[in-house]
């Protein structure tokens, strides 16, 4: 019984060490995946682009709604005294703005309808908040961008409506 008792305690210290580890790494490994992916797949940095209707055929994503307008704008703002600028237009309907950071939390939302939101993303965490300021806990992530637009028309109606939208990197 003593003899399994060292084995044992390696085991279980291997078993957990290897379990932190896969928390601790996996979402910044789904991150850079991702952000590669988007990158491949020609969506801008720091400009939201705007991908086609979602339909069987141009669904890369799983869960993604044929009934949503997507637009996406990748960031980074690991160059020191670089901030963002995202304005999310007008829409007379349903739309969110999410935050989403390197570790793929989602770490910030707007719900606007009708109306226009505008806010300033930074890093630095040291910087005093400004009421209309968030800060991003990675430096870089993806702004998602979405419209309720469940027809032809109503997708071609918010894809003239993303011309207000703005994800633009600024100097502070």
């Amino acid at each position: 019984m003593m003899r399994w008792i060292g084995p044992l305690a390696v085991f279980i210290i291997t078993a957990v060490g290897a379990h932190w580890a896969t928390l601790q790494y996996t979402p910044s490994v789904i991150m850079d995946r991702t952000l590669s992916t988007l990158k491949n797949r020609g969506i801008s940095q720091h400009a939201f682009t705007t991908p086609q209707r979602i339909s069987p055929s141009t669904q890369v994503v799983v869960r993604t709604s044929p009934d949503l307008f997507y637009s996406l704008c990748r960031y980074d703002l690991s160059e020191p005294g670089s901030a963002l600028r995202v304005t999310m237009g007008e829409w007379p309907d349903y739309q969110s703005l999410s935050f989403f950071d390197g570790d793929t939390n989602n770490f910030q939302r707007f719900r606007g309808q009708g109306e226009t939101v505008s806010v300033r993303m930074v890093h630095n965490k040291r910087e005093l908040p400004a009421p209309d300021t968030i800060t991003s806990p990675t430096p870089r992530g993806v702004v998602l961008l979405r419209r309720l637009a469940p027809t032809q028309e109503a997708f071609d109606a918010a894809k003239e409506a993303s011309k207000e939208d703005m994800c633009e990197l600024v100097t502070r």
